[in-house]
């Protein structure tokens, strides 16, 4: 049986140092993703920031997924959604970003919306997994772990998607 491992307050199931530096890995690049992701949706839209970030929080969440992946299938009959989320996560990002660069039909909503999802499905799949060891998180239900980030993130997608410049087409 593995023991388990508190770093800062957080207990992450395993004393594995392979499992462990994985984790390390995962966390360094989910704050990556989120720090470029923030950066990518703040930015002036065009050449410059606003792709640069973007190509940056696209190569993160490969890097987040890998490591949900291999974290996932060490520990599968207990973090299998976790892998879900991430699998979806990342189908977004590939979904945002080529419609985008191979400029669809109404690439745009295309781009945004799939973008929008990416960030988060990240955000949710952190809070499941973690929202009962965060201070505030800790003493919400379940379930809002699950339906919080949805809730917040769907009206700014909404919101971005209408005033976006190219809504039309």
């Amino acid at each position: 049986m593995d023991r388990i491992t508190t770093i800062g307050g957080i207990q992450i199931p395993s004393s594995n140092p392979v499992f462990l530096a994985v984790v390390a890995i995962h966390i360094l690049l989910g704050l990556a993703c989120v720090a470029s992701g923030a950066l990518a949706m703040l930015s002036l839209k065009g050449p410059g920031r606003h792709p640069t970030a973007g190509t940056y929080y696209y190569r993160f969440m490969a890097g987040v997924f890998a490591t949900a992946a291999a974290l996932s299938a060490m520990r599968w009959a207990e973090d299998y959604y976790l892998f879900i989320l991430g699998s979806l996560a990342f189908v977004a990002v590939i979904v945002g970003r080529s419609a985008r660069r191979r400029r669809w039909s109404h690439w745009a909503r295309w781009h945004i919306s799939s973008m929008g999802a990416s960030y988060i499905l990240l955000l949710t799949a952190f809070y499941v997994d973690n929202g009962r060891q965060l201070p505030l998180w800790r003493s919400l239900p379940e379930w809002t772990y699950w339906v919080l980030p949805v809730a917040a993130g769907t009206p700014l997608m909404i919101w971005a998607l209408w005033r976006h410049p190219r809504r039309a087409g």
